[in-house]
């Protein structure tokens, strides 16, 4: 009698030990288990509305029923700020506070620059509306100020947490409503969106439909994936972040986003196996600043819209994406008509190896280039590689060799 059994409990729309069908019946199963140190939470069949994230906590285990329990989230809406807020208030003033509500998520967002990723932002809880001010569960902690176009949203992850280990969640699917939701990029939010979290591990999840990411993870290790979806997300599909050591993606789809999987900043010794990547409209897999010693295996990458696998071109050879493998992948029909490379290699990159991969173009003759070297890589090793109907199997840019 010395092993701990968790407790699992069942949140249900007419069945259950509790019952409901918004974010609110769900975060209160998980703190309910999270008092008890960890357990399941079953969710039942049906789609649950979601006005505020889900957060997760340690040693918890999240599982629907498959592809009947979908999380869903509901519209979002965006206002300016009437006056600015400085980084010790618990609350903003707002020029309209219709679609908020009390216990929904709010997202502060002021510019810091012209690109989607430049922003400070809070993501946080209202707790009242009084008038036109929108009270939050937490300090501003930064300046939004009018003059840096300071706004409110009721923008959120549907799945979140900061500085929480040890949680699986499994067998459900999660839908961003792209259609009635305003855009914002994966640093800042996604379908899931963690950060400093360790141990986690997704088991047939689905991420669908997010006007930004799908998966996003930032500075998170040994995150795992099994027979996990991402479609048609509005950006990265599965977006392993910044500093994110050892990911694993297996047996996973990501169809339709703008990436399939994109490595971050110094994202090492992860691993892609059996994975598909297709129709993605930009890469199947890109790699970058610091990406190293990861392997890409068995993979399909194919009819994305530029190139297959994209070694991103970096200042240096400190920062490129040095000592990567790839292995018995099939990588076909990537990029438009006549344009498409299977592998691209761009920068001051080392101790590449492309090892026996095929390399098709079809019908649509897209993928004329196979593989395309840059001018300053050095050590790519290639072995046992096949090439059907590529024009040019091999395009070397480095002056001086073969």
């Amino acid at each position: 009698m010395r092993n701990r059994q968790d407790l699992v409990m069942t949140v249900g729309q007419t069945e259950g030990d509790l019952r409901g069908d918004d974010d609110k019946v769900i975060q209160a199963g998980i703190e309910y288990l999270h008092r008890l140190g960890g357990g399941t939470l079953e969710v039942l069949p049906g789609v649950y509305n979601l006005r505020n994230a889900i957060y997760l906590r340690p040693n918890i285990t999240l599982r629907g029923s498959g592809e009947e329990t979908i999380l869903r989230k509901v519209g979002s809406v965006v206002t300016a700020l009437a006056r600015d807020s400085d980084w010790f208030e618990y609350g903003v003033q707002v020029a309209d506070t219709k679609g908020f509500v009390p216990a929904g998520g709010i997202m502060l967002r002021s510019k810091t620059g012209p690109g989607d990723w430049q922003f400070d932002v809070l993501r946080a809880t209202v707790t009242a509306i009084e008038g036109n001010v929108i009270f939050l569960d937490r300090l501003t902690k930064e300046n939004f100020w009018l003059e840096k176009d300071a706004t409110a949203a009721t923008i959120f992850p549907i799945l979140t947490a900061e500085n929480v280990d040890d949680v699986a969640v499994e067998d459900i699917v999660l839908d961003g409503n792209r259609d009635e939701n305003e855009h914002i990029n994966g640093n800042f939010a996604g379908g899931v969106f963690i950060q400093h979290c360790n141990r986690w591990s997704f088991r047939n999840v689905a991420s669908r439909n997010y006007n930004g990411d799908g998966f996003s993870f930032q500075v998170c290790d040994d995150i795992q994936f099994l027979n996990c979806k991402a479609i048609n997300n509005a950006d990265l599909g599965f977006h392993p972040g910044s500093g994110s050591q050892r990911p694993v993606f297996q047996k996973c789809l990501s169809l339709g986003n703008s990436q399939g999987i994109f490595f971050c900043w110094s994202v090492s010794d992860g691993l892609a196996e059996n994975c598909v990547l297709s129709e993605n409209r930009m890469y199947g897999i890109s790699i970058g600043h610091r990406d190293t010693d990861n392997i890409i295996r068995q993979c399909t990458i194919e009819r994305n819209g530029q190139v297959g696998i994209l070694f991103r071109e970096e200042a240096n050879e400190f920062r490129s994406g040095s000592r990567n493998k790839i292995e018995n992948c099939i990588i076909r029909d990537n990029g438009i008509k006549e344009q498409g490379i299977g592998i691209d290699i761009k920068g001051k990159i080392r101790d590449i190896a492309i090892h026996n991969t095929r390399f098709e173009n079809t019908e649509d003759k897209n993928q004329n280039i196979g593989i395309r070297i840059g001018g300053e890589a050095e050590r790519i090793m290639l072995q046992g590689n096949t090439f059907e109907n590529c024009p040019v199997q091999i395009k070397n840019l480095r002056s001086g060799k073969d």
